[in-house]
């Protein structure tokens, strides 16, 4: 049976759950601009200007995330964890779950902010319609949650939509960023960088600001719903090396790197579990990894930000004080 869905505040507020990753500043950043109540949600929550509110919370506490998502008209489920499987095979789970009947208590929208592991190794684009063939342990993770939020779309119990993003980069990104740590942050500098896997092979990348507005603008268009989107991401991509080389070319240094490939990265995961867990997604860099994203485009008739001029506002970024 379909729900009616009409919260009827007259200001409407934006819920984000998982507020201190990056992609959760460039959205409050974007809904700021347009002079939206929002409310930031975290296990720490940091104040920002001209927010509404912030919630303390645990999202794998159902109480909690409820007492989070009241009142809600939009709610994005930016939440990052730690990167290892086995905390994601017990946390994501109930983060979905929790999530997904607090939204339906508040009859409020889901936007998921999702990645693509749940693809697996694709041979060509990954589109929308890519079918899940995970190649991991967290993208079986990933492919789970997300076709368990997409059933009880189907059922009519919510209204929901995933927004999926490549690998991303971009000011600020440097803890989540893998472009930002191994090449960006490294060359700027004066270290030598590095590229995991095949440098030779194309690699998309979404810019960060491109990725707050595009979860704004699904918000601010409700025929978005009940699908899957790919956030705007510039094609076609450079290859590893041909990054490195117009990184350094903007900073004016030469692009020493070295590449780190799995035999490397088996043996310094014996010593570090985050490289152990990034091992097993290599087969991203070793092929093309091509992020088609243009349903959004067309959609919204959007340009993403060129990847020459997405990396000078990164570095010119790394050069300014923090807020």
């Amino acid at each position: 049976m379909n729900m009616p869905f009409t919260n009827d505040q007259a200001t409407p507020l934006y819920t984000i759950l998982g507020a201190g990753g990056i992609i959760a500043k460039e959205l409050t950043k974007e809904l700021l601009a347009h002079s939206k109540r929002v409310r930031l949600v975290g296990r720490n929550p940091q104040t920002t200007a001209g927010v509404a509110e912030l919630v303390p919370a645990d999202l794998t506490d159902y109480a909690q995330t409820l007492a989070a998502v009241k009142g809600a008209t939009v709610v994005f489920l930016c939440a990052g964890l730690t990167y290892d499987h086995k905390v994601w095979g017990v946390a994501w789970p109930k983060i979905m779950d929790n999530v997904i009947n607090a939204c339906k208590a508040a009859q409020a929208r889901l936007i998921f902010f999702d990645n693509v592991y749940m693809y697996g190794l694709v041979n060509g684009k990954m589109t929308e319609d890519t079918p899940y063939h995970p190649s991991s342990k967290k993208g079986e993770i990933r492919a789970r949650i997300a076709s368990k939020l997409m059933e009880e779309v189907k059922a009519g119990n919510i209204r929901a939509s995933i927004a999926r993003s490549a690998d991303f980069y971009g000011p600020g990104a440097s803890s989540t960023g893998i472009l930002n740590m191994l090449v960006i942050d490294k060359l700027a500098k004066g270290s030598r960088a590095m590229w995991l896997g095949n440098d030779q092979v194309t690699h998309s990348f979404t810019f960060t600001p491109d990725a707050g507005k595009g979860l704004f603008l699904l918000a601010e268009n409700k025929n978005t719903d009940n699908q899957v989107w790919h956030l705007p991401t510039t094609n076609p991509a450079p290859t590893g090396k041909a990054y490195i080389n117009m990184i350094a070319a903007q900073l004016n240094v030469k692009p020493r790197y070295m590449v780190m490939g799995g035999m490397m990265m088996r043996m310094a995961g014996w010593f570090d579990n985050t490289i152990n867990e990034i091992r097993e997604m290599l087969y991203q860099n070793n092929y093309p990894y091509i992020f088609d994203a243009t349903k959004f485009a067309q959609h919204f008739n959007y340009v993403p930000c060129s990847y020459e001029k997405g990396i000078q506002l990164t570095l010119e970024a790394l050069h300014q004080p923090p807020h």
